[in-house]
């Protein structure tokens, strides 16, 4: 069915509802020429063409190759006079509201204020209900207008109340994603938006990630530690990125690759040329292993084509009538076409229409949904996938590697979220280390709860940095080094640079949530990855470390206190095996307003429920 609001002639704004069918358009399909699995390959064909070129293909994955439906026509289902059956348009100010009911599909009870009047329920049996109330909440925000319309959400796994107002926290906090589009979306709104104070948006944002409270009472068994001398933070350089030529010189004859430490050193302190990305992000990621040689990669990468390909098999070969009865591979689906139209289209690489980029990030998010049906796909996933993509330029290799990644990301798109509420409370324990008067000032701001970081930790500063230099940053962090978690010393380096302005302009709530959402796209890749490099280093130095801060960066007791310059090609600091998650008798590091907690004894040590 097609159901959306639209606005007549005299701008009043309508709900119309007209079902439609599907009718495939032939013109419209895509398939593949020679490799299926490489971008470069693909090309647009239709009819015997395809049939020729599917016949004359010669890579090993030939056998896999498939022709891709990538879009298809609608038309609308008459009952023969020209007329749709069950249509109908009401006025968006006639409802009173929209009740949501999730029984396998999504349908939508739509009451009006008239209570003599009654509206058919609408089922949405191929997904779409999340863009109508998208659309809804759009054209229901009037600038005059102060009522609500509310909308009710009945959820097996949710229990969410949505009022639409003119209010840019409120408007976008709904409960149908499971990252709620994410939730730092919410805090966009301009300056003439009616806003809520502080205290009640703080409110607000502890309901939608429940569980994150900072701010605990002191336990027992934990010592407050109000301030800590870590000394001056020493000052680091980097160098240039590794060459090509310098990464064949770590292989052996046989390529296994040699000095391992001393080469991710080299990745960490400078990045690598894009020419080298391909092949070491594979080793990085850990689909490759570095004691491999080229002859195990070969086999492992023929095992790992058939592998993806019996799973995409299975996707591709769902028939329409068993989709029908398949509610969470119809909204899967339907959420990754949306996201991928809209992913990076700015990049070369996905720019266009019919672009073989997109139907391949399209691909491989729809096989991971059957890689792990459990998780199958959030919002956020495809932003996570692009660049490897990019780089991979390789179906199998991009879907891999994004697996591996994924492995250290999975945490962050749990539907309990999990892994943004640990990571945001560590982020606060780090802050509160390394500059207790800024974090202070943060709490005195309803912002101690450091939410204005959240979509940094979801997407690992995707949508914060250019194209490039999310590429840069990345290969860094997969390193491993300098500790565990240096991805949250990357958000310390961060508020750092901007923590004077803050401060000095006395921003509240508001003005911190804007000015860090105004910094996407203007910071400085290399000088944060300085900045974060010596406060490692800083942290490393400090004589009496809290356990806390030794638990969150992996660090181990004996080595706290030592010179982590001392040698010459890798620096000291070991990280951890990864802890184990805490179960529900697991203690864990709580912190107050006064400083940090640091555990009194090895019982009541603080265990990390999170690591990458």
């Amino acid at each position: 069915m097609r159901c959306c609001p639209s606005k007549c002639q005299d701008a009043e704004v309508l709900v119309e509802y007209r079902p439609v069918e599907d009718a495939v358009d032939p013109s419209n399909m895509l398939c593949a020429g020679k490799d299926s699995s490489s971008v470069m390959e693909w090309d647009q064909c239709s009819g015997e063409k395809s049939k020729s070129l599917i016949e004359t293909q010669q890579s090993y994955e030939t056998e896999w190759d498939m022709i891709n439906a990538v879009s298809f026509k609608k038309k609308t289902f008459t009952n023969g006079d020209g007329k749709s059956r069950w249509a109908f348009s009401v006025s968006v100010g006639d409802l009173r509201s929209v009740t949501v009911k999730v029984e396998g599909w999504s349908f939508l009870l739509l009451k009006l204020k008239d209570c003599r009047s009654s509206l058919p329920a609408l089922h949405f049996h191929q997904g779409g209900s999340t863009d109508f109330l998208d659309s809804l909440r759009r054209v229901a925000l009037s600038p005059d207008d102060e009522t609500c319309l509310l909308v009710i959400i009945h959820d097996p796994n949710q229990n969410h109340n949505i009022k639409f107002r003119k209010d840019p926290y409120v408007t976008t906090l709904g409960g149908f994603s499971k990252v709620t589009n994410y939730i730092f979306d919410a805090f966009r709104g301009t300056e003439e938006q009616h806003q809520r104070p502080p205290e009640e948006v703080a409110d607000l944002l502890t309901e939608v990630i429940p569980g994150l409270e900072i701010n605990q009472q002191e336990e027992p068994g934990f010592e407050v530690i109000t301030r800590m001398d870590l000394g001056p933070r020493p000052e680091v350089s980097r160098r240039p990125p590794l060459s090509a030529e310098d990464w064949t010189k770590h292989q052996d004859p046989e390529g296994r690759m040699l000095s391992i430490s001393k080469l991710k050193h080299l990745i960490f302190k400078g990045g690598l040329c894009h020419a080298v990305r391909k092949e070491a992000w594979k080793f990085l990621l850990g689909y490759f292993p570095w004691d491999s040689t080229l002859e195990e990669r070969k086999v492992l990468q023929r095992d790992k084509t058939d592998e993806y390909f019996r799973m995409k098999l299975q996707w591709k070969s769902v028939s329409e009538e068993q989709e029908r009865r398949n509610s969470r591979l119809r909204d899967y689906r339907s959420l990754i076409e949306k996201d991928v139209n809209r992913t990076d289209r700015t990049n070369r690489f996905y720019e266009g229409m019919d672009n073989p980029g997109l139907v391949l990030l399209h691909d491989i998010l729809m096989t991971y949904c059957m890689y792990d049906f459990d998780l199958g796909y959030v919002q956020g996933m495809s932003d996570l996938l692009s660049p490897i993509l990019y780089v991979m330029e390789n179906e199998v290799d991009a879907f891999w590697c994004f697996v591996s990644f994924m492995d250290q990301m999975h945490q962050n798109f749990e539907e309990q979220m999990q892994g943004m509420k640990t990571q945001l409370i560590q982020l606060s324990t780090l802050l509160r280390l390394l500059d207790l008067t800024f974090w202070n000032y943060l709490e005195s701001q309803d912002s101690g709860y450091l939410y204005f970081c959240f979509r940094w930790l979801l997407i690992r500063f995707k949508r914060e940095l250019s194209f490039q230099d999310v590429l840069r940053l990345w290969e860094v962090m997969w390193t491993g080094l300098p500790c565990q978690n240096f991805h949250l010393l990357v958000c310390c380096s961060i508020l750092d640079s901007e923590k004077q302005k803050i401060m000095e302009e006395n921003y509240g709530f508001n003005e911190i949530l804007k000015h860090i959402n105004e910094l996407s796209m203007k910071l400085d890749v290399e000088e944060i990855l300085q900045k974060a490099e010596g406060i490692s280093q800083q942290i490393h130095r400090c004589k009496d470390l809290p356990q806390s801060i030794s638990s969150i960066l992996g660090l181990e007791p004996d080595l706290c206190g030592s010179d982590p310059t001392h040698s010459g090609a890798c620096p000291p600091l070991r990280p951890r095996p990864p802890p184990r998650r805490p179960d529900a008798h697991t203690s864990t590091s709580t912190s107050t307003s006064n400083g940090l907690l640091r555990a009194s004894s090895a019982h009541n040590g603080c265990t990390v429920a999170f690591s990458s």
